[in-house]
């Protein structure tokens, strides 16, 4: 059967609370072998904790902790030691993330955002994780900021649900890190982003539904889930002129790459 990773949900949201482990099995039977549940929400109100226990709960589940620059006027010293403490006590957390800059809503102010992305990229440095990047309009102070932050970081990260240029990917990708795409990548008017995605090379990309969002075709206009990252692969097999089972392996591959998470499901140390 071919396998693919979803490397970005939000499956222990309240969208899933009726139904969510028939979300899970779905997954595991469409051949989504594991998951990468992303936390989110405010640091202090117990968010985190629920996207963990959720991850300790299922063998094929994984979480991150980081927070969203929506949510950056909330992070205080109070709030990472409370994540950096989720981190410490649990194997299942993965990745720092997601974390960025978002100027497009500007939940929270572009200086706050700025400021509390360089700090978790500290953070994510000192305890040895990849991170999970969200950037919405911001390509430039992005990258920027990585450059500054993680320069000759081996762990690097992922650039999730990729929406930026060329140049912004290819920068990114000069660093170290991945390019993940998500369910918009099927979307009619999503011209420009499959042109991005055909030049980027393969080893380098990774798969993702970010549920509930961004449900891909045909499915649009429903609750996205992780087993409808098998459209999003189809869609990526087509540009590049590949098998869908060979998309799923080298995908599935470049996450353990990244993460460091093995076919078993036993965390290994990283290269």
């Amino acid at each position: 059967m071919t396998q693919f990773i979803d490397s970005h949900c939000h499956i222990d949201g309240p969208e899933y609370d009726a139904d969510r482990e028939e979300v899970i099995a779905r997954a595991l039977d469409a051949g989504v072998t594991t998951m990468l549940n992303v936390g989110t929400g405010d640091p202090n109100s117990g968010a985190f904790e629920r996207a963990v226990e959720l991850a300790e709960q299922h063998e094929h589940i994984y979480a991150a902790v980081g927070v969203h620059p929506h949510d950056a006027k909330l992070f205080d010293d109070a709030a990472e030691t409370r994540l950096t403490n989720l981190v410490k006590q649990s194997s299942k957390v993965i990745a720092w993330g997601e974390i960025g800059l978002d100027y497009h809503y500007d939940h929270s102010p572009r200086e706050s955002q700025r400021e509390v992305f360089r700090r978790q990229l500290r953070i994510a440095r000192s305890l040895d994780l990849p991170v999970v990047i969200h950037s919405r309009e911001a390509d430039d102070d992005t990258i920027d900021l990585l450059r500054d932050e993680l320069s000759n970081y081996a762990r690097a990260g992922v650039l999730h649900c990729f929406g930026g240029s060329l140049q912004m990917a290819r920068a990114a990708i000069e660093l170290g890190f991945f390019i993940s795409l998500a369910g918009n990548l099927t979307f009619k008017k999503a011209e420009d982003l499959r042109d991005i995605a055909r030049q980027l090379p393969l080893d380098r990309l990774l798969i993702e539904t970010d549920c509930p969002y961004l449900t891909p075709v045909p499915y649009r206009g429903k609750r996205n889930e992780p087993a409808r990252v098998v459209e999003t692969a189809g869609c990526l097999a087509a540009l590049h002129g590949k098998e869908l089972e060979e998309i799923g392996r080298i995908t599935s591959e470049n996450f353990r790459q990244l993460f460091g998470v093995p076919p078993s499901g036993e965390i290994v140390e990283s290269a």
